[in-house]
């Protein structure tokens, strides 16, 4: 059996920026759909039994309708081409309101053929999934919200919460157990934390604390693999054992956090009395290039911006970030005009400066800087910024000046 596997779409996760003048949609938003595209055509073409998505669709549980249209249209290109698909509720698609719908809704309400949307725990079998003979058992995101609305009484510390939810989990999973048939694999689909798995980029972007399945739990030889959602890193946190415990993690870069994370999906082989065989799949997306320079010398600044930026070819389409340290007083040094037209093939550059001060001005015990006049206020800032004595003294003119004006007007409006 082969089973196509893959998680954390957030095709409106970088919705901002430049746009494609046929389609009018984010550049960046096509990216997303382009590598779900890839794992669409490989489910089709290369006849997958099943496919198993393991939650998050989009950035929250509200995305505008023209993003569900393209979500949509790869769901249902899979539903024409009859490939069994299970569709998970993850966090993101979850609102946080108790009995609010879903992102996912649409699916569930409009009964789309071969498409089964699990919101609750609960054990599929093939009647539920248009007769492949599989089992999956499912743990959607259980909500912490959900778990207090159900809770009495309430008051119960955060602590106590995600204690009595792993319970509960460890409750239905033994009882979900209990009714799976000993004669059909069984994968256990996911949309959690695991105990030991490593984060990516996108803890940013994840709010709240989170229930943490352990590792007992999810390397239970019952299960023929694991299928799990949530966390952006590909990994097989049981890597050289059954079952793979396996997170494909996100289909494209949301942000330099994942910039040396490659992302990829899994085909998981299941064979009868074999140990089951994770095949993963590169996605070719967006490229990220960072780079770094630590300026010492003044005349190395220029240059050493330059040398860090890679050739033209490189740069092409790419989001690029250079990152240049340097001393406070060389910042009338630096061209970002040159360095931009450098960059022009990129598809986004960034261009973060980091001014560092040798030293602090610091105000004697005695004094605070309330105690300061406008004046004195603006010695100690330029003395901080260091800037030369000639000067510091002509803008102490100009600004006498401009106080006395404003001095005075304002006693005219009186």
């Amino acid at each position: 059996m082969k089973i196509v596997h893959f998680a954390d779409t957030h095709i409106d996760m970088v919705s901002q920026g430049k746009r494609d003048p046929s389609s009018g949609l984010p550049i960046r938003v096509l990216d997303f759909l382009k590598a779900l595209d890839t794992i669409v055509d490989t489910a089709i073409q290369e006849r997958a039994d099943f496919a198993l998505f393991a939650g998050d669709a989009y950035r929250d549980r509200t995305p505008v309708p023209t993003f569900q249209r393209e979500f949509g249209k790869r769901i249902m290109r899979l539903s024409a081409a009859h490939v069994p698909t299970l569709l998970l509720v993850g966090n993101h698609d979850l609102s946080p309101a108790f009995g609010r719908a879903h992102a996912l809704q649409e699916f569930e309400t409009l009964q789309v053929p071969y498409v089964r949307v699990s919101r609750i725990p609960e054990l599929l079998g093939p009647d539920e999934l248009f007769g492949v003979p599989l089992q999956v058992l499912t743990l959607p995101w259980l909500s912490r919200s959900g778990l207090m609305n159900a809770k009495e009484p309430a008051g119960d510390s955060a602590n106590t919460i995600y204690a009595d939810m792993e319970m509960a989990v460890n409750d239905t999973v033994e009882k979900l157990l209990a009714m799976a048939r000993p004669d059909l694999p069984l994968v256990l689909a996911a949309h959690a934390t695991v105990q030991g798995a490593l984060w990516g980029g996108e803890r940013s972007v994840m709010l709240g604390s989170d229930l943490v399945l352990s590792g007992s739990l999810v390397r239970n030889p019952r299960f023929s693999y694991v299928a799990l959602g949530h966390i952006h890193k590909a990994q097989n946190l049981n890597e050289g054992a059954q079952p793979p415990v396996v997170y494909p993690g996100s289909i494209e870069r949301v942000d330099f956090g994942e910039v040396a994370d490659e992302k990829k999906f899994v085909i998981a082989h299941l064979q009868p009395g074999e140990a089951t065989r994770v095949e993963w799949r590169k996605l070719h997306g967006r490229r990220f290039i960072e780079r770094s320079v630590k300026v010492e010398k003044p005349e190395e600044i220029m240059p050493a911006c330059l040398d860090a930026l890679p050739e033209p070819d490189e740069l092409r389409d790419a989001i690029v970030k250079l990152s240049v340290e340097y001393p406070h007083e060389y910042e009338a040094l630096l061209d970002e005009t040159e360095l931009r037209r450098r960059a022009e093939n990129a598809f986004e550059f960034h261009f973060l400066r980091r001014p560092q001060m040798k030293s602090r001005v610091r105000l004697p015990d005695n004094q605070s800087l309330t105690s300061l006049s406008p004046l004195e206020m603006l010695d100690v800032y330029w003395r901080t910024m260091q800037a030369p004595t000639q000067s510091m003294d002509e803008l102490k003119k100009l600004a006498a000046e401009l106080l006395s004006q404003s001095m005075q007007s304002a006693a005219d409006t009186e």
